[in-house]
């Protein structure tokens, strides 16, 4: 399969309107659906208008924190040279890791509003990211960025700007794993009562190692290369943070009070 499709998907009047962007508006519809269907389960201690006041803020971090973090952790010295490009968001260049920064930052702000704690919070969001996760790459793959290695396996894909050689399809990789499995890991997990932080501790340790495992064939990006070893990536180098906070918090969630046994 040749992945050569159009950015663009309609114009309105002269306006040329991206798959790109509607991966993202599909990617909060998703999860302002799930957001309104676990605010509707008994005790769930939030409630629809609130959710529906959640999607501003959120999407606000996602757009900022993931352009601003792939900007600094990846495209730094290119935007020095043209500051412009930190506008130029249809063009892709988005970062999960900058955008959890911003995402961590809204639930900050969304905790303080409705007077609760912040990982009660965090945990109430932390499943409703996979599936916006999943759509996002499926932007990546329309775009036809985010290319793996080589590779003569069955399923593997031109990418044009890449050369004629087939590639892994590793928006696809990130699709499913990080997107549709961990999103029936997280969900499933959160199912069921858990102590505060273990369902954002569960999140972390899954995205993380999800995606570390995939940069093993993703190619990195040519300005940046690989940091060390000859495989080490710096979307490794960001996860490994992610996988400590994910141990820390699932640590802190089981663990025993002093005196009890």
């Amino acid at each position: 399969m040749r992945v050569d499709f159009d950015p663009v998907a309609f114009h309105i009047f002269d306006w040329p309107v991206h798959w790109y962007g509607i991966s993202y508006l599909v990617g909060f519809a998703l999860a302002w659906g799930l957001g309104r269907y676990r605010a509707s389960k008994p005790n769930s201690g939030w409630t629809g208008e609130q959710i529906d006041d959640w999607v501003f803020y959120v999407g606000l971090g996602v757009i900022l924190g993931g352009r601003l973090g792939y900007i600094f952790f990846y495209n730094f010295s290119k935007f020095i040279d043209n500051p412009l490009i930190l506008f130029r968001v249809w063009e892709g260049g988005m970062s999960f890791h900058g955008g959890l920064i911003g995402v961590m930052v809204a639930l900050w702000f969304i905790s303080r509003k409705y007077k609760k704690s912040y990982f009660e919070t965090v945990d109430f969001m932390a499943p409703l990211v996979p599936l916006s996760l999943a759509a996002g790459r499926m932007g990546n793959f329309i775009n036809g960025e985010l290319w793996g290695k080589v590779t003569d396996l069955p399923w593997g894909m031109v990418f044009p700007a890449a050369g004629p050689e087939p590639r892994h399809p590793n928006p696809l990789y990130e699709a499913f794993l990080e997107g549709i499995v961990l999103f029936v890991i997280v969900w499933t997990f959160s199912s069921k009562p858990r102590p505060t932080m273990a369902v954002s501790g569960v999140f972390a340790i899954g995205y993380s190692v999800f995606r570390f495992m995939i940069e093993f064939v993703r190619v990195p990006d040519a300005h940046i290369g690989y940091l060390a070893f000859g495989w080490f990536t710096m979307g490794m180098l960001l996860s490994l943070p992610l996988f400590l906070v994910g141990v820390v918090l699932l640590y802190l969630a089981y663990r025993k009070p002093k005196g009890r046994h």
